[in-house]
């Protein structure tokens, strides 16, 4: 074979193979396209990274892509990096590459993989959407507000921001569906924990269990898949309003199997009983009849209630909080906090009950009152209290006495108790009466001074012209005080203002309670009343006879007088 001939067919040759490679490369270039190739980093700027994909085409990237989490560059030039082969354009050998796309690529592939095997993956909620949240697991996936958790959840906003395991539930690729769920791994791990917790769930089992929820009554605690109720009389020996002042949600508490129903699967729970019961032995640190030293811890109607120790009380009944028998509500003198002593009077074990004293370690005002306080003695009081029927006076602590209202005035038509005394007023009254067995002070305002009307008749004389006030108002007339306990009638007719007045106004109107008026005697009678006239211009020569004169033909003076007692008997 000639020179010519030898080059010939090895120029044949060559060629034959560059264009095999070529049809190889091409041919390499076709199916990697769209898919996730790898490629060696040339060049970094400030603004994109050159990255070489082998056979002779190269692309560029965003820097931002290779930017992590701590805004530091995460490549170098000659790393090996996964980037995504949109096309190569066969002209210039130029490829267009994302390197997010190669990611979201990996990250699908990995959902795709774990939703098959059923495993668990883990991702960053990131913000609220509509129906739930919206999570980062490399690609974005939905999480159902149904799906948070074993119970609704009320403020999904708390979960933001954080990274949580999760369960795939449903996986569409194409669409690009991911849905997401908490509830079913933790209905997993009820499960797992439950069939454990069921192990050892035995009546007088002490376990520690999680604050799950807390009611008026009481909290109920999560041992472990099974819930139990921790009763709030159950929860302590010493006294609680409310389980909050004692527990917090999620607090971890140590508790007792009291009961469990296995049909129900209802546990009650106890604390208290993990330890001593205080009242064990409680006569032996109480004994009847010592005296005790506590703390008020509640106040009601009925009188207060002490704390001995943790978990015991005594009731001081408002009966024994003084030998006042009329001690009342708002005259207990103690607030919640208040230390006092007082004597244990009896011990009830069955219904835990302490019942103490505060008056019996105070010696009895009672004793020797008679010999104080003897019976017609005038003593000085205050003014406890006043009702409608009397007032009561204040004779030494522990010691009231009642004025009766039929023994506060000499007049019988007077001013109601409240509208001459007030509390706290200082009073000298005699004494009437001791009743010892019921512990009573009968008392008289009017008795310490002389009756008024003993001697009326002497210092009162039929005409007389007497300065007077008015007190009281009747249907046919007005009362006026002439002295102090002596008053008498003035009828309407003998008003000077009320026969002048045309159109009959209410006498309470002319003559206010406290008017300063001018009468005249017309008549004293010996059974303490008497008649009275207005004196003024036009009133003349008023007298019983005028009256009867005046209209009222079927009236006469007596009537008047019998009618007026039938009215004071009623008062």
């Amino acid at each position: 074979m000639s020179t010519d001939n030898f080059l010939e067919k090895d120029l044949s040759e060559l060629m034959d193979a560059d264009f095999d490679l070529l049809d190889e490369q091409i041919s390499n270039h076709t199916t990697r396209e769209q898919s996730v190739v790898k490629g060696r980093v040339l060049e970094i700027t400030d603004e994109r990274v050159l990255i070489d994909i082998n056979y002779k085409a190269e692309g560029y990237v965003p820097l931002s892509d290779f930017i992590d989490e701590n805004g530091e560059v995460s490549v170098k030039v000659g790393d090996e990096v996964e980037v995504f082969l949109e096309y190569v354009n066969q002209n210039d050998g130029c490829s267009e590459l994302s390197k997010k796309k190669a990611d979201e690529m990996k990250a699908w592939e990995s959902i795709a993989q774990k939703f098959e095997n059923n495993e668990i993956i883990r991702g960053l909620i990131t913000h609220r959407v509509k129906g739930g949240l919206s999570v980062d697991i490399g690609v974005k996936a939905f999480l159902p507000g149904s799906q948070v958790n074993l119970r609704p959840v009320k403020n999904l906003e708390q979960l933001l921001d954080r990274e949580l395991d999760f369960r795939i539930i449903k996986f569409n690729q194409k669409r690009g569906n991911i849905v997401l769920s908490r509830r079913a791994l933790l209905e997993e791990k009820r499960r797992l924990d439950r069939a454990e917790t069921l192990k050892r769930l035995e009546v007088g089992n002490v376990m520690t269990g999680k604050v799950k929820n807390i009611t008026d009554y009481g909290v109920f605690i999560d041992l472990g898949g099974i819930d139990g109720l921790l009763h709030i009389t159950d929860m302590t020996y010493a006294r609680i309003n409310h389980p909050n002042e004692m527990v917090k949600k999620d607090d971890e508490i140590q508790v007792k199997i009291l009961k469990y129903d296995v049909e129900s699967q209802r546990v009650s729970l106890g604390h208290k009983q993990i330890y001593p019961n205080p009242w064990d032995n409680v006569e032996t640190r109480y004994p009847l009849n010592c005296i005790v030293k506590g703390t008020v811890v509640n106040i009601e109607k009925y009188g207060i209630f002490v704390e001995l120790e943790k978990g015991i009380e005594g009731l001081i009944h408002h009966s024994e909080m003084s030998w006042n028998s009329r001690f009342r509500e708002n005259d207990v003198a103690y607030q919640i906090g208040d230390e006092v002593e007082a004597l244990v009077k009896e011990i009830d074990l069955k219904e835990e009950r302490i019942s103490l004293s505060i008056k019996e370690i105070t010696s009895n005002p009672w004793d020797g009152i008679d010999i104080r306080y003897p019976v017609g003695s005038v003593i000085t009081g205050v003014v406890k209290n006043i009702a409608d029927y009397g007032i009561f006076l204040e004779i030494e602590d522990g010691i009231d006495g009642l004025v009766h209202v039929s023994d506060l005035f000499w007049s019988k038509r007077d001013k109601r108790p409240n509208e001459v005394f007030q509390k706290g007023d200082k009073v000298s009254a005699k004494i009437k009466d001791i009743d010892m067995e019921k512990q009573r002070f009968s008392l008289s305002i009017k008795e310490v001074t002389e009756d008024p009307w003993l001697s009326v008749q002497s210092r009162y004389f039929l005409g007389q012209v007497v300065d007077g006030q008015v007190v009281s108002h009747v249907d046919y007339g007005i009362f006026v005080e002439i002295e102090d306990g002596v008053d008498g009638l003035i009828h309407s007719a003998d008003l000077v203002k009320a026969t002048k007045d045309s159109k009959k106004t209410d006498l309470r109107t002319l003559y206010p309670f406290g008017t300063d008026i001018k009468v005249e005697i017309l008549r004293i009678d010996v059974d303490r009343r008497i008649m009275l006239a207005e004196k003024g211009d036009n009133t003349g020569t008023a007298n019983a006879d005028d009256f009867i004169a005046q209209g009222n033909s079927s009236m006469n003076l007596n009537d008047v007088l019998d009618d007026l007692s039938t009215d004071e008997d009623k008062d």
